[in-house]
């Protein structure tokens, strides 16, 4: 299978963040010792979880991308989302539990020495940097709503670009990380309680637990197996009607094999009037209309049935 257009994309937003995540988790594990701030180890690790997501999600993106054989006739792409399934764990296990528990060490703990203006300087600098990663993925995003005509909202939503979501979710959640921190370390520096520092390392590793989990469900209902959203199925549909020969579609089935990968089946009622001849040529014109309206639509499978027409219409899938 040839390479998809999108996934080029993909594998340079993937790349970016983790360049980026790597230096920051660098940056922040130093500061988080230096300083003795709870809430910048948490962010180290968060980074650290962050970089370990687009290691795999690289490594998925490469795997997934390998050609059909015979044993795999409609390619690798799944294996994508096994990846992203796993980087998902990651992100729950390294980020999400070692923030916690780092966060409850430091309350139970609060004698620890803190200098914030440090803390102060990797945060802002980390915050430019997960906000250039994270442009990066809104502009993949909104790419690809172009191409198939659609809210940005939904792809991000219901998408099956799992390697681009994921990013976008990661530095989301990143930013969001750094305000938690940054809310620690000042409330700490102000009030000369760290208990604030702690409770914001909590924070930080129950929101990388909220994104791991919506990760991980949306690659278990991918890995599963789920359809085009509606709005999708109705312009497949509709598309199929405006073939000619054909008079209603019976039933009609889509399935995400990948993040640039849909099969579409369905069963189609043609004209009585139609002979095997007008049938396939009807067929070939359905995949076009079909591969123009969704670029990443890779199988069309279409079988001739219900209304009367030529005994000698061909019963096989197109």
């Amino acid at each position: 299978m040839p390479e998809s257009p999108g996934s080029g994309g993909n594998l340079r937003t993937v790349v970016l963040a983790g360049l980026v995540n790597l230096g920051v988790a660098v940056a922040k594990g130093i500061v988080g010792f230096v300083s003795g701030s709870a809430a910048m180890l948490a962010e180290a690790m968060h980074s650290l979880a962050d970089t370990a997501t687009e290691v795999l999600l690289l490594v998925g993106l490469r795997r997934g991308a390998r050609p059909p054989s015979e044993e795999r006739p409609f390619g690798h792409s799944r294996e994508t989302y096994v990846w992203a399934l796993l980087a998902a764990v990651a992100t729950f296990l390294i980020g999400g539990g070692l923030s916690i528990d780092e966060g409850v060490e430091a309350i139970r703990s609060p004698d620890r020495q803190q200098q914030q203006l440090l803390a102060y300087l990797v945060l802002a600098v980390a915050a430019v940097l997960e906000s250039i990663s994270l442009a990066r993925s809104v502009r993949q995003i909104r790419a690809r709503a172009r191409r198939f005509v659609v809210r940005p909202l939904l792809l991000v939503r219901q998408g099956s670009d799992t390697p681009t979501r994921a990013v976008f979710f990661e530095d989301s959640a990143a930013l969001v990380g750094l305000a938690l921190a940054a809310a620690g370390v000042g409330l700490t520096h102000l009030t000369g309680d760290p208990l604030w520092d702690g409770l914001a390392s909590i924070a930080i590793g129950v929101l990388l637990i909220c994104v791991a989990g919506i990760l991980g469900y949306s690659n278990i209902t991918l890995l599963i197996g789920r359809a085009v959203p509606e709005r999708g199925r109705a312009r497949i549909k509709r598309a199929l009607l405006e073939v000619p020969a054909v008079e209603h579609v019976h039933e009609l089935l889509t399935l995400y094999l990948g993040p640039d990968t849909i099969l579409v089946a369905a069963k189609i009622d043609f004209s009585s009037t139609a002979s095997s001849t007008d049938v396939e040529v009807a067929a070939d014109e359905a995949e076009r209309r079909l591969v123009a309206l969704f670029p990443t639509i890779r199988y069309v499978f279409l079988d001739p049935t219900g209304g009367g027409g030529s005994e000698d219409r061909p019963a096989s899938p197109i």
